[in-house]
């Protein structure tokens, strides 16, 4: 099992990771992350302005059971790894500033990885409710400079 800092707390202060990455012209890589049955999540904020290309594009809340999915490419050889989210820890951390104690909260994901893709094949069978949530990884690593989310729940109710 691995430990991942999740880069960002949610305005509620819960847990969530970003969908990022993109492709140059060779090489790219992207994360995005799934629910434990496979489904697109929904979005807590999607960047529209500032520097976009290959950078942060999708906050989306992370909790125990899901997917984060990691497509690496060189001129699209994949390599693709597949953590599930098995417990998420939250750390404390205090400072002092012109006097005042302050803290802030991180939040760390304990993965574990659970399939990896590497010169051509797979480490195990993966399930066929992941591979819509794979592709997307895939295709997001070979956008050019990309610039949107790519395997987010856009349903508005």
């Amino acid at each position: 099992m691995e430990k991942i800092r999740i880069a960002e707390t949610a305005r509620k202060g819960y847990p969530a990771f970003w969908e990022r990455g993109g492709g140059f012209s060779n090489t790219g890589e992207a994360t995005v992350i799934c629910g434990r049955d496979g489904s697109p999540k929904k979005a807590i904020y999607i960047r529209r302005k500032g520097h976009l290309a290959n950078d942060q594009h999708a906050l989306v809340s992370i909790r125990r059971g899901d997917f984060i999915i990691t497509a690496r490419h060189w001129r699209k050889d994949f390599e693709i790894q597949v953590c599930q989210v098995v417990d998420l820890e939250k750390e404390i951390d205090t400072y002092e500033y012109e006097g005042e104690l302050r803290s802030y909260v991180k939040w760390y994901a304990i993965v574990e990885e659970k399939y990896h893709f590497d010169n051509g094949e797979w480490s195990g069978d993966v399930p066929g409710s992941l591979m819509a949530a794979i592709e997307a990884a895939m295709e997001k690593a070979t956008c050019y400079h990309c610039r949107e989310p790519h395997y987010i729940d856009f349903d508005v109710e």
